[in-house]
């Protein structure tokens, strides 16, 4: 969808244009608006603690984190062309159903007051965490065809953003993978049990390797990419569009190397940063 030049891009023009292009995904976002502040008003008042956190500290933590990304998948798909138009609405229904799924099973076991990943200690919790792997299965794949499409068709913007986009997508990729390692060995933490002091107010393990760092660092590159991309093509000069893929190019593979180390070390069972 071709943007003009005075649209600017404020909140407001990228709700709009967000709705717009993505109605099923600009609702998706707008649903954990409520969950966010229903945790948030939740917080102060409940003092179960599961896996060393407060019950409503984890349902908190995946809203915000699904609402920035349903709203950024809404965007970017945004910017493929109407020959992509059909295929856009069928991965926009699927990933927004595979996150409110998702965002269901996690207030509901938060609400019970157990955890809601690797939780196989009953019948029930064993068949909401086989429910919630079927629908991230489901939205990683429909992640691997967006990122077809944009390599099929040339989304609308300078070279530097839809390549920003298209490394985005592949590292998005990656960091979904780590979760699938986190799935094999179920849990987050190497070299210990999950739970026990965590950094604040991200809670990796501050005493073992903990894998979540470079989940949540891979599965980011999806805003992080294309915005450097985007930031490049804006201020760097203009024709220079060697140089703006060049930056992008060095950006990409600092990022990589990021996501790459902070997953090695974790597997040796280090802590990012250790306990004092």
């Amino acid at each position: 969808m071709e943007r003009t030049a005075d649209s600017g891009y404020g909140l407001r023009h990228f709700l709009r244009v967000l709705h717009r292009a993505s109605p099923m995904l600009s609702w998706a976002g707008w649903l954990n608006v409520p969950l966010i502040a229903l945790a948030l008003l939740l917080l102060p008042f409940d003092d179960r603690v599961v896996t060393g956190l407060n019950v409503w500290f984890k349902p908190l933590k995946f809203a915000l984190s699904t609402l920035i990304y349903v709203w950024t998948l809404g965007w970017l798909l945004a910017d493929l062309p109407a020959a992509a138009q059909r295929a856009t609405r069928i991965i926009s229904w699927g990933v927004a159903v595979s996150m409110t799924v998702e965002m269901l099973a996690v207030f509901l076991q938060a609400a019970r007051g157990t955890t809601s990943h690797f939780n196989v200690t009953s019948a029930l919790d064993g068949a909401l965490f086989g429910v919630m792997g079927l629908f991230i299965s489901l939205n990683t794949g429909l992640l691997v065809w967006a990122l077809y499409l944009t390599l099929r068709h040339r989304p609308f913007g300078p070279a530097a953003y839809v390549w920003g986009m298209r490394l985005g997508l592949l590292l998005f990729l990656v960091g979904s993978a780590v979760g699938g390692t986190m799935i094999r060995q179920m849990g987050h933490t190497v070299g210990a049990a999950d739970g026990g002091p965590g950094l604040p107010g991200l809670g990796w393990s501050t005493r073992a390797g903990d894998l979540r760092a470079a989940h949540f660092l891979g599965l980011h590159a999806l805003q992080l990419l294309p915005l450097a991309g985007w930031l490049l093509a804006r201020y760097f000069p203009r024709g220079q569009v060697r140089g703006q893929l060049l930056g992008l190019l060095a950006f990409t593979l600092l990022y990589v190397g990021a996501v790459a180390w902070l997953y090695w070390h974790a597997l040796q069972g280090l802590p990012l940063w250790p306990a004092s």
